[in-house]
């Protein structure tokens, strides 16, 4: 991987956390619960959260928006959660579990020069992202920008994620992997346990449908595993996902960028150490 693009997964590396905090903190499942959601697991105010920016779409567009989740576990939230909560609300309540959630992990630090400097560099990152043919990115860089930094922050990290998000799904849909095909190649290179990927909704029967079609490609072994080919073609999907999000890196200067490193290094060492977010993951980051 060549020294830019290692900073683009870098970057990646070091914003996700940031972004996902929204998915596990308890501030937020306290406003998922206060907009009336259903709190007992996470995917009701997951689909909430992160489709909020697309409007009361249906099952359909988020779907084929967050590519990984099956068509049936999906339209079990959408669009019954725009009954819940409309889009507005939920982006408003959202904005609220960030803060709260910021504010619980980083304290004083939220109102420090720091992260202040660390917003201000991503958010230039963001604004130079080209969301053209990019949906979430798009409609999260549509959104108006808050005034406090670590919202910034936070909505800086979220363009950016959806930004790469929606390229990865082009690289992936280029290499003919659809939905759970891409799911099972990516636990084949051991990006996580099978077990992991199973959040995602599908069947045991579609799983090992996938699996009899990456292997009649040559892409899996008898056992499961990734054959060389499927390792190569992996390898080729996270190269251009890297390629593709490379470029609202440009907007900054190989200086800023290091100053950006070192400025989310501490915070993302706050969110890591809390425990809120699970050890392994369907990213598979640390694993590519």
């Amino acid at each position: 991987m060549s020294d830019e693009l290692g900073l683009v997964r870098r970057m990646w590396h070091l914003l996700e956390p940031l972004h996902a905090v929204l998915y596990y903190a308890p501030e937020a499942v306290e406003e998922a619960a206060a907009l009336g959601y259903a709190t007992h697991e996470r995917w009701p105010g997951y689909f909430a959260w992160r489709a909020a920016p697309l409007g009361a779409v249906g099952a359909d567009r988020v779907t084929d928006t967050f590519h990984s989740f099956s068509p049936a576990m999906t339209a079990s939230y959408v669009p019954a959660g725009w009954s819940v909560a409309t889009p507005d609300a939920v982006l408003a309540a959202r904005s609220r579990a960030v803060d709260r959630a910021y504010r619980a992990l980083f304290g004083d630090r939220v109102e420090g020069p720091e992260l202040a400097e660390a917003a201000g560099l991503a958010r230039r990152a963001a604004l130079a992202a080209d969301v053209r043919g990019r949906p979430l990115a798009a409609a999260n860089a549509a959104l108006p920008w808050p005034e406090a930094p670590h919202l910034v922050l936070w909505q800086a990290a979220t363009i950016l994620r959806e930004h790469r998000g929606d390229g990865h799904v082009a690289a992936l849909v280029a290499a003919g992997l659809d939905p759970v095909e891409s799911l099972v190649s990516f636990a084949a290179i051991g990006a996580a346990r099978p077990e992991v990927f199973a959040s995602r909704g599908w069947s045991a029967q579609e799983w090992e449908a996938a699996r009899g079609r990456l292997a009649a490609r040559g892409l899996l072994e008898a056992d499961g595993t990734a054959t060389t080919a499927g390792r190569a073609l992996r390898a080729e999907v996270e190269r251009r996902t890297d390629e593709s999000a490379s470029g609202p890196w440009a907007a900054l200067g190989s200086g800023e960028r290091d100053r950006l490193v070192e400025l989310l290094g501490p915070i993302w060492v706050e969110v890591i150490g809390s425990g809120l977010l699970p050890s392994e993951t369907t990213l598979g980051i640390g694993k590519v």
